[in-house]
């Protein structure tokens, strides 16, 4: 099902990037861009949520949508740090952390998938919660200010951002014990 309403909110996390990289190079004042980025991000964040409820309730779930969706996530949470970093507000460091992870791991699940043991590598909630790290920290590095005139969502973002470089490595650890046996019984 290419085109069902889910698969449909799925491909606008897609298109979010451009414009959400293409706020910044906008001329406005900073503080308007960062705001705009920020919404833009929680907005398009929110469809992923939103698609896999509505996929189930309408009952449209597909082979297609289940490969797009976390597609899409990586492809927004990986363009967003780019942008951070590129402002400076994200370190180097932890961006290699988290897109290194998402690509060993998509590698890791389509290679076991093409064995017939992607069961051994399915989403655990480690995995979940550092998603939902990430999807907290962004926005706030986005932001970058004081929001309600008291929450530094700068201070925030770093301390949010090293807590999902953490569980990164960690949830990329937990999917590898898992995978091992796997791999050493293919490798007799």
């Amino acid at each position: 099902m290419f085109l069902t309403i889910p698969t449909i909110m799925t491909w606008t996390r897609i298109v979010a990037i451009p414009l959400i990289v293409g706020v910044f190079y906008l001329p406005i004042a900073p503080a308007t861009m960062n705001l705009v980025a920020t919404v833009m991000f929680v907005v398009f964040a929110l469809t992923d949520w939103l698609d896999g409820y509505l996929a189930r309730k309408l009952n449209q779930t597909s082979a297609f949508g289940a490969f797009l969706d976390p597609v899409a996530d990586k492809f927004l949470v990986c363009a967003s740090l780019l942008v951070l970093v590129h402002l400076n507000r994200a370190d180097v460091f932890v961006a290699l952390i988290i897109i290194g992870r998402e690509i060993a791991i998509s590698a890791l699940r389509e290679w076991m998938a093409q064995i017939g043991a992607s069961r051994s590598v399915a989403v655990h909630m480690v995995g979940k919660l550092k998603t939902t790290v990430q999807m907290v920290a962004i926005p706030f590095l986005l932001y970058h200010g004081n929001l309600f005139g008291f929450i530094d969502t700068n201070l925030w973002g770093t301390w949010l951002i090293w807590a999902s470089a953490i569980l990164t490595v960690w949830s990329m650890v937990y999917y590898l014990q898992k995978a091992i046996p796997e791999i050493r019984a293919r490798a007799k």
